[in-house]
């Protein structure tokens, strides 16, 4: 789990910290050759980045909750993957494009978070970078 402080200043003058924190799967270390290729994975398996390295990977429909299935207005659900060029680091969230918020927004549960894992496995066991 990653945490991150953000400084927030309140109008009297006052610093708040923030924590925010993201449950995510990080796989780090990675080689210059082994980004080209991930990121050639991605642009060709999801479309060019729409923001710095980060893929927005559809959530296969066998996935989804209850909730999340009787949400029409709010499909198709995805995970973001930020790719920077020593890492890879997959939000263990489930999120749509069409809302800020929702009730079927949220942390992925085991069986998503395990396809979640799964797929980015997959990908670097096919681009034979983790065997």
């Amino acid at each position: 789990m990653t945490v991150r402080f953000k400084h927030i200043y309140c109008d009297q003058g006052k610093t708040v910290v923030a924590f925010i924190i993201m449950k995510q799967y990080v796989i780090d270390e990675i080689r210059a050759e082994d980004y080209k290729q991930i990121k050639a994975f991605l642009e060709k398996a999801y479309g060019k980045s729409e923001l710095g390295g980060i893929y927005w990977i559809p959530v296969d429909e066998a996935q989804l909750t209850s909730l999340q299935t009787s949400h029409q207005s709010c499909q198709p659900f995805y995970v973001a993957l930020d790719l920077e060029p020593d890492r890879l680091c997959c939000e263990l969230l489930i999120r749509t494009k069409q809302h800020v918020r929702c009730d079927c927004m949220g942390y992925a549960n085991e069986e998503q978070r395990n396809w979640i894992i799964s797929s980015v496995d997959g990908m670097f066991k096919e681009l034979e970078i983790i065997t």
